[in-house]
């Protein structure tokens, strides 16, 4: 089920009905409900999809009632590794089993042997990169004592299988959504207001930039070799908007909904187009996932000189790139992230102690520059994110960077323009705020405010493109 289709909104408005006005005064029921509902939300794809999200949950949830019974570490280090050996095995054979075996093939090629392995008809669940490294947070941190395991199984299964945030995410932590399913919900309509505000930004960003972007991006790419330099210039950078706000506007619509139901998830983005290097970039892109590695495995990997320290941001990066897909272009691109990465750290300037043009609106000609060359760099190495293999990777920049660049490319229509200049002027000026529609802090008449929200469901209505699934649904 897709949050932008008809099917979605009759399901959400039956559930919220249930959830608010029938259920509300007992939370277990809540959280059957909250179960029942997701497994419904994720099962709508493919039922085969809840036997895995089922034994994943399962297991973690009978590991980590184990563990808390354990105190030989030997013995708690196996429950660890049962843990971690499921949910990447899971993740492993379905995402990445055709990819070793294809490697494999293409390595035994090179010593002038054949090998007769046949990939499998794998179908890829939706959002199992996803939940995987939700619920193994969970084992994780009961296995470092910071938090105890839950004895409500309900809980747990919801937390596991939230529909909100079940298939793309923000990636939540046990040690921050589980107690939320502990504590007794009351509706809050200024919460649920600000929830459905975000929820319309998503839906903007979603329906009436990245879907109208798609179609010329699209073309862009899976046609390069027969455009010239400008366009596929042009294709990068609009490019970069749908990727954004596809992903971007999907958190949105998550966390939004999540509000209405009275949760309160991770932000994922922080208006990363308005950074001022790459390090601060990757402090407000898909910050749950990075955030995730840190955490999980960089703090693991011992050693804290200057070798081990780069060694360790190539490994973060391409462990990035390797989560998004099993293909050599995605591990390439987070190679070269790393390598744009290094030098920051380098010189230690990996922080910026204020949001870009801080206490002022415009900025400064120093700090347009320093956002300018971030995107480049993000739009550039974006190329290995988008393009079939590294090698025409390789042909698509040599073609940007040939003569080719100075002529007249190819225009998309001047709506996505406007979109993209609207979403960049509203977002600035709410660079502060937990998202574009945010009223924190801000005293607008019901009649513009209203007027406003009337203005862009219209816009959405009129300017939406052609409904696309969401880019992260693949990951």
């Amino acid at each position: 089920m897709i949050f932008i289709t008809l099917d979605f909104a009759l399901f959400f408005s039956i559930f919220f009905i249930l959830y608010w006005f029938i259920f509300h005064k007992n939370i277990k029921i809540q959280n059957i409900l909250i179960l029942i509902a997701s497994y419904i939300f994720y099962g709508w794809w493919d039922w085969r999809f809840l036997i895995l999200i089922f034994i994943s949950s399962l297991v973690d949830y009978l590991v980590g009632r184990l563990l808390m019974k354990e105190d030989r570490e030997i013995n708690r280090k196996i429950l660890l590794w049962v843990s971690i050996g499921t949910n990447l095995g899971i993740l492993g054979f379905f995402k990445y089993f055709n990819f070793f075996l294809d490697s494999f093939k293409s390595a035994y090629g090179l010593f002038n042997a054949t090998a007769e392995f046949s990939t499998l008809d794998i179908i890829l669940p939706v959002g199992i990169s996803f939940y995987t490294l939700q619920t193994l947070s969970y084992t994780i941190d009961i296995y470092d004592k910071k938090i105890k395991a839950t004895n409500d199984i309900v809980s747990f299964f919801a937390f596991v299988s939230f529909f909100p945030q079940l298939v793309a995410g923000p990636i939540e932590r046990a040690s921050k959504l589980l107690p939320q399913f502990k504590k007794k919900r009351i509706f809050n309509y200024e919460q649920a207001a600000d929830g459905m505000r975000q929820v319309l930004w998503g839906l903007f960003k979603k329906m009436v930039i990245a879907d109208n972007c798609a179609k010329y991006v699209n073309i862009g790419f899976s046609d390069y070799e027969s455009l010239d330099g400008s366009t596929l210039f042009l294709t990068l950078v609009i490019a970069c908007f749908q990727f954004y706000c596809d992903f971007s506007g999907y958190t949105d619509i998550a966390i939004g909904t999540a509000r209405t139901l009275g949760f309160k998830l991770s932000k994922n983005f922080d208006y990363p187009f308005f950074s001022r290097n790459v390090s601060e970039f990757w402090q407000k892109w898909h910050i749950s996932l990075i955030s995730w590695i840190r955490d999980y495995v960089l703090r693991r990997l011992k050693g804290f000189s200057k070798i081990k320290l780069y060694r360790n941001i190539f490994i973060v990066f391409i462990l990035t790139g390797f989560w998004h897909g099993a293909n050599w272009t995605f591990i390439f691109w987070g190679f070269l992230h790393a390598l744009t990465f290094i030098p920051l750290v380098f010189w230690k300037r990996t922080k910026y102690k204020y949001t870009i043009a801080h206490n002022k609106f415009f900025p400064s000609i120093k700090e347009s520059f320093l956002m300018l060359k971030t995107f480049l760099i993000f739009a550039l190495v974006g190329v290995f994110f988008r393009i079939d293999t590294v090698l025409d990777g390789f042909k698509y920049l040599g073609k940007i960077f040939s003569i080719s660049l100075f002529s007249m490319p190819m225009l998309p229509g001047k709506s996505v323009f406007i979109g993209i200049v609207f979403l960049l002027l509203v977002e600035w000026m709410q660079r502060n705020k937990e998202h574009g529609l945010s009223l924190e802090g801000l005293k607008i008449s019901p009649i513009i405010r209203w007027s406003f929200y009337i203005s862009i469901v219209f816009i959405i209505i009129l300017f939406g493109g052609s409904s696309n699934d969401f880019i992260y649904f693949q990951f």
